[in-house]
């Protein structure tokens, strides 16, 4: 295991404690000339006005390529990275890191990077972190979640994307948030604030890799499901907020990656969403390498072939109509 792994686990694990503050507002983690949207045009759902502050441990050896650890989210955010020649099709991407950090170029900047390169415009969802001071928890990266689909669909024109081409791309815990949002769309987790909560927050296409999945099964991310949940979550909470247990008629087309040498975040996970999809009689594909780990995102493989995966999402998306 490299020292990258190494520090993702000591993370998710909790040990958040010693990180390094790069700077004071976004810049630690968004460049000057980055195009940035909060989400929320006045008061945060659930604000208790707890001091936040933005903080980053960059993970890399190599100052030319960033690997930074984000947390510190006061105010929840979208990263718009637009395509040199745009063909309308979007994607929410949502960085994982154990709902205790946001693992922003691994599974953020890097995976803007190859959307870009196809012609899909990229947000990356800077979501507010449960365990960082807020009311209700265990809703508040949903919350984020459902608005960023809204704000992007409210403003389709003026992103230059087409509003029923929007997908979402999420990571890790990352993919238990896209889990949740593609089978909790039209949970009523905040009080509308503008026009554009009256616009759906279904994805038209959900891709989930090496996620969490349940926090009931044997097989949780006991990490995630804590930073969430709270410590000693009752049964019924865990039982909620279990993507597995909330697949419905309209659950989006879904597409799985996991890696079976998976240590962290098993990859039960994939399989139990992928078999709760079937019973449904709804669209899945899951794909399963040997030998990657976790957090593998898009960078040089431990295993040659798990480097197919951002092209079988692609052509997943667009046999589903969503990146044609």
């Amino acid at each position: 295991m490299d020292t990258i792994d190494i520090s993702r686990r000591s993370l998710i694990a909790g040990a958040t404690a010693s990180l390094t503050l790069l700077g004071t507002t976004a810049a630690a983690q968004v460049g000057p000339a980055d195009e940035t949207v909060p989400l929320w045009p006045g008061a945060i759902p659930g604000d208790r006005h707890a001091r936040i502050v933005r903080k980053a441990d960059d993970q890399s050896h190599d100052p030319a390529r960033h690997d930074r650890f984000v947390t510190g989210i006061a105010q929840p955010m979208l990263v718009v990275k637009r395509p040199a020649r745009p063909n309308g099709a979007a994607v929410l991407i949502m960085p994982g890191g154990g709902y205790s950090f946001l693992s922003y170029d691994n599974e953020g900047i890097d995976q803007a990077a190859w959307l870009n390169a196809r012609g899909v415009t990229a947000f990356i969802l800077l979501y507010r972190l449960p365990g960082e001071g807020w009311d209700k928890r265990e809703l508040v990266p949903l919350q984020d979640a459902q608005r960023a689909m809204r704000v992007i669909r409210a403003r389709a024109g003026q992103f230059g994307v087409d509003s029923a081409r929007v997908a979402i791309l999420g990571f890790s815990a990352g993919g238990h948030l896209a889990g949740s949002l593609a089978t909790r769309f039209a949970e009523p987790v905040y009080a509308p604030v503008d026009k554009a909560d009256s616009l759906s927050a279904r994805p038209d296409l959900a891709g989930l890799i090496y996620p969490v999945v349940s926090m009931a099964a044997p097989f949780t991310h006991g990490g995630s499901r804590d930073m969430l949940l709270g410590d000693n979550a009752p049964a019924a909470l865990r039982q909620a907020a279990s993507v597995e247990t909330r697949v419905t008629a309209a659950t989006p087309p879904t597409f799985l990656v996991h890696s079976g040498d998976d240590g962290l975040v098993p990859v039960a996970n994939s399989i139990a969403l992928y078999t709760a999809l079937l019973a449904a009689q709804r669209p899945a594909a899951l794909h399963v390498f040997d030998e990657s780990g976790h957090g593998f995102g898009v960078r040089p493989p431990k295993s040659v072939t798990t480097s197919a995966w951002p092209d079988l999402f692609h052509a997943y998306g667009v046999r589903k109509g969503v990146f044609a």
